[in-house]
């Protein structure tokens, strides 16, 4: 009896494992997300992003809902739905022809936008994804502030980015162009030098053809010389032999 109730047990633990990972484990699956805080002023219009994940495919049953509670009140009030395929608008609020439907559930994407924004409009929004069997999950929020203009803060902090971005730019501009200002002292600094050894090269080719012409010359008169010597010394010592001749007889 006690094997029997033991088995009985350890099936029913099984059962409930197996119900728990095919049934309920899925529902806790989907995930929503928004931005932490939206940012407009008073006119503009801002767009409330929502997106989600979920591991089922998206049905035809999927819903979207958003809520919003005012900076001034407790009392939260659903302002859009969007189900079975159609998005239906709060028509009878303070939102009123000022709501219009961006996203597109099969893009994971539930995503509205708020004109002509007022401070009324201050608070925080709830945006709710349910994709049935993924009903369970957490609902994300985004809290809105609406500004007569845009607060000097974000307004340094934008002209800081963009200051930055710029200032970037402008120095990968003048250090290209430093670079290249160098490349081009350094390669006319080469041609110079080079323009100066082919000069010294000619100079001193020129010096030495010019020594090669001058040098025959000089060889032809040493010749001329010895050869005149010679002929000198010739004809003095036939002149001696004639004499010593005429002395004899």
């Amino acid at each position: 009896m006690w094997s029997q109730g033991a088995s009985g047990s350890g099936s029913l633990v099984l059962v409930a494992a197996l119900f728990f990972a095919l049934v309920l484990a899925p529902t806790l699956a989907i995930h929503v997300y928004t931005p932490r805080e939206v940012h407009g002023t008073v006119g503009s219009q801002v767009t409330l992003a929502c997106s989600f994940w979920s591991s089922e495919w998206i049905s035809e049953d999927v819903s979207i809902t958003w809520l919003f509670q005012p900076e001034s009140g407790k009392d939260t009030i659903s302002i859009f739905h969007f189900v079975k395929g159609q998005p239906y608008l709060n028509e009878v609020g303070a939102f009123k022809n000022r709501m219009e439907w961006v996203g597109d559930p099969h893009r994971k994407d539930g995503s509205i936008i708020i004109h002509n924004l007022d401070y009324t409009d201050n608070g925080t929004f709830t945006c709710d994804v349910k994709n049935p069997p993924d009903i369970g999950g957490k609902s994300s929020q985004v809290t809105l502030y609406v500004f007569e203009k845009v607060p000097i803060r974000y307004g340094v902090v934008l002209g800081a980015v963009i200051g930055g971005v710029l200032g970037l730019v402008i120095l990968v501009v003048v250090i290209g162009y430093l670079i290249r200002y160098c490349w081009l002292r350094r390669q006319a600094t080469l041609q110079r030098q080079l323009s100066a050894m082919e000069k010294g090269k000619l100079h001193r080719s020129a010096k030495d053809s010019s020594k090669r012409g001058r040098q025959p010359p000089v060889l032809y008169a040493m010749l001329d010389h010895s050869r005149s010597t010679k002929s000198a010394s010739e004809k003095k010592s036939k002149g001696g032999l004639g004499e010593s001749r005429k002395d004899k007889k």
